[in-house]
């Protein structure tokens, strides 16, 4: 396949490189500063891309002539401090410009959209358990990024919901899946590490599941 990845240099996106290159996949690792660490990888092709510049990302996307058409995209992007209007500005372009080619898109988004365990009718963000409120606004992009998705008639997609901790750590491979309900181990946690979910993203894009949301985590207790 050739992968489109949409905010290369982040925790995610290097990851998500790192794993489909060594799959063999070709990658278009999609940056605005595109970082030299994939230098001498055959694999991987960095382009300089504003996510602002609705030509620029529809270029990148339809790829250059030596890969041809990108296979999927995966849009992972964040900004410090949250800026929820990019976010679903970003998504909608994107969905918008791969609707157009033909080409499905992963995004990888936030656990707050998630529904409880034990507690479906309340959403992660909602529940202080999982989200205090000094990332509620961050949960609260992260939903209204799944509801631009959703709202998308004519987008191939996937969300995939990260559990409610996200870090770098060991690529161990193994996992659990579900859709729609945070995961949470027996020890209390709800966690996965980077590397593992970028094996969970690839993963998707290999095996395409028949849900539209999805969420990971790590298998076994930290």
């Amino acid at each position: 396949m050739t992968i489109a990845v949409l905010g290369a240099t982040g925790m995610v996106g290097s990851r998500v490189i790192n794993e489909a290159s060594a799959r063999g996949h070709q990658v278009i690792a999609l940056s605005r500063k595109p970082a030299g660490e994939n230098a001498g990888n055959p694999n991987v092709t960095p382009v300089a891309v504003d996510a602002n510049d609705s030509h620029a990302v529809r270029e990148a996307l339809a790829g250059c002539a030596s890969h041809g058409a990108s296979d999927a995209v995966v849009l992972t992007v964040r900004t410090v401090p949250v800026d929820e209007e990019f976010l679903v500005g970003t998504t909608r372009k994107v969905l918008d410009i791969a609707a157009q080619l033909g080409v499905r898109v992963l995004v990888v988004g936030g656990a707050g959209a998630l529904r409880s365990p034990g507690a479906p009718e309340l959403l992660v963000a909602d529940n202080p358990a999982y989200v205090p409120a000094d990332i509620k606004a961050v949960a609260a992009a992260g939903i209204a990024q799944l509801r631009t998705c959703q709202s998308h008639a004519d987008a191939d997609y996937v969300y995939l919901s990260p559990p409610a901790l996200l870090e770098p750590g060991v690529r161990t491979g193994r996992y659990r899946r579900g859709t729609d309900t945070l995961l949470v181990g027996a020890d209390g946690q709800s966690w996965i590490s980077a590397e593992d979910l970028a094996a969970a993203v690839i993963d998707e894009l290999e095996t395409p599941g028949p849900d539209p949301l999805i969420t990971v985590a790590h298998h076994g207790e930290r």
